[in-house]
């Protein structure tokens, strides 16, 4: 996990928004409005003081980050789950994944949650590579939602209709 001294690296700061912003504008293409961003430097700043983002390295090098936070008593959740276009294949997001799992498991939650966004009247190859994937490790969906009603601000960025799908997956 990152710390609050982290937040105040620029080019670390710099580094993760440019990767997340990178992975998610190829991940969620078509999703979203021509120029909107998943996450700013601001944003990640806040969220690194919070304790929130985890990186893996290679070589001295970010191959990859997930943000973990508390959303229940007896659960946490992740997202902005990327891993470098390098890394893709090579167990960077499962280990990320797994990082999280273990920290939640050791804080005596009894579940990971994760939230997938959808297009509600088609198929997007990557979300339909990670509904799988997720069911692979173990997530099952547990509701599916509207953006507009979890995230407000968001929903007029969006360019089609899509659903926000719960997965949630028993730690004990």
């Amino acid at each position: 996990m990152l710390d609050a001294v982290d937040s105040r690296d620029a080019p670390l700061v710099g580094q993760l928004a440019d990767l997340i912003n990178h992975v998610y504008a190829v991940a969620e293409a078509g999703l979203w409005v021509e120029g909107a961003k998943r996450t700013t430097p601001n944003e990640l700043v806040e969220l690194i003081t919070a304790g929130e983002i985890a990186v893996a390295r290679r070589g001295g090098e970010v191959a990859g980050s997930i943000r973990i936070r508390d959303v229940a008593d007896d659960a946490s959740e992740f997202g902005m789950l990327v891993a470098a276009f390098e890394q893709r294949g090579s167990g960077v997001g499962r280990g990320l994944v797994e990082f999280a799992e273990q920290r939640t498991r050791d804080r005596g939650r009894r579940a990971m949650q994760l939230e997938l966004l959808v297009p509600r009247e088609w198929e997007h190859p990557s979300k339909e590579f990670l509904k799988q994937w997720y069911g692979r490790i173990g997530y099952r969906v547990i509701r599916t939602g509207q953006m507009a009603d979890a995230y407000p601000h968001l929903a007029p960025l969006l360019a089609t209709p899509c659903d926000l799908l719960g997965y949630e997956k028993l730690l004990v």
